[in-house]
């Protein structure tokens, strides 16, 4: 039973840890005919092998096999969460991590996710 309970506990860890940031949206299988583009979430096509970053900050791709996108951004994951937050400015896809009472101050971090 503890070795039960302990591969469970260690099972939770790593589901945790793991952070799945990306994502594919294949093409729509049509017999005999052969892609020559993708069609994104939002109806936008993109040419086949082509890259580009959505709003939400993701590194896209179309290729055969249809739009594989991840995250861009890497998440701070290890700094000190009460005396600090972390604030994500858009327009440079990244995040800063600063004090809550005084915001132009850094917190440092000594982890971040991908």
């Amino acid at each position: 039973m503890n070795a039960l309970l302990g591969s469970l506990l260690v099972l939770a860890t790593f589901v945790t840890v793991c952070n799945a940031q990306c994502f594919v949206i294949p093409h729509e299988n049509i017999p005999g005919n052969l892609p020559n583009e993708c069609k994104d979430l939002d109806g936008v096509t993109h040419p086949m092998n082509s890259k580009w970053k959505t709003k939400s900050c993701q590194e896209c791709s179309c290729d055969q096999h249809g739009i594989s996108c991840c995250n861009a951004v890497a998440i701070p994951a290890d700094y000190d969460t009460t005396k600090c937050e972390k604030i994500f400015n858009e327009k440079t896809c990244s995040y800063k991590v600063v004090e809550r009472n005084d915001p132009e101050k850094t917190c440092p971090v000594s982890g971040w996710i991908m």
